[in-house]
């Protein structure tokens, strides 16, 4: 049965309207890069609860959250009205396998992400496990407008700080935007233009993560399937290994 920690808001930072980063501070507890726990606010019909990845590095003070507000949502509008001093309960212990672990050695590492799936990389970009393993590192974040580039600062810095390993790739759905490609992940695996855009390609010493909208990461694995990358399971090592989010 899980346990309940008070956790004190310190920020609740607007992206855009409807995306927002909740950042918390609680009694610390371990966990893996790429985990989840779940949220809670208790309300007069009881408690309100979701799961949710945690942004930040295990070694970090602050719990960071990445959030979109659903209309008609029973715990997101809540959240998004959350200011700080309040507090939200975080559950314990931490849960999930979406974690590098779970993904057997490769000479590539590939982090294909929709929406809020971004969130378990930055956790696991901000340990030193992905830049240790993996020659080269390529962090795709497909989102519908420029605003919902999340976090885009930062992973601009580990692009100027890892030149040589690192390629963080926005694609953008439907505006153009500077810097970005256009269009969905799968198609764009499909036609060569992601692989390009990253001088790099998909080949079986490539590992690759998927984490986000349930359609994105069903047409992904087809294609990458085709290409000679299987799914990853414990009992029989693949290239693919996958986490949907809704």
């Amino acid at each position: 049965m899980a346990q309940w920690l008070d956790a004190e808001v310190v920020e609740n930072y607007a992206w855009n309207q409807e995306l927002f980063s909740v950042r918390v501070r609680t009694t610390p507890f371990e966990f893996v890069a790429g985990q989840f726990v779940r949220l809670g606010i208790t309300t007069e019909d009881g408690r309100v609860q979701r799961a949710y990845s945690l942004v930040n590095g295990p070694d970090a003070e602050v719990l960071d959250f990445l959030v979109t507000r659903v209309e008609g949502g029973k715990l997101s509008p809540l959240l998004h009205h959350l200011q700080p001093g309040q507090t939200v309960q975080v559950s314990q212990p931490p849960s999930g396998f979406f974690t590098l672990n779970e993904v057997p050695d490769g000479d590539s590492l590939w982090l294909l992400s929709s929406g809020t799936g971004i969130g378990p990389y930055l956790s696991m970009l901000a340990t030193d496990i992905p830049w240790q393993r993996f020659k080269r590192i390529h962090l795709v974040h497909a989102v519908r407008h420029t605003s919902d580039l999340a976090y885009r600062a930062q992973l601009e810095a580990w692009e100027q700080s890892h030149a040589k390993q690192f390629n963080y790739v926005p694609v953008v759905s439907r505006e153009d935007c500077e810097g970005a490609l256009r269009g969905r992940i799968p198609a764009l695996i499909e036609s060569g233009e992601l692989e390009a855009a990253v001088g790099d390609q998909l080949t079986s010493d490539a590992q690759v993560m998927i984490c986000g909208n349930p359609d994105m990461i069903k047409d992904a694995k087809v294609i990458l399937d085709a290409k000679g990358l299987p799914k990853n399971l414990r009992r029989k090592p693949g290239n693919v290994t996958v986490e949907q989010y809704w």
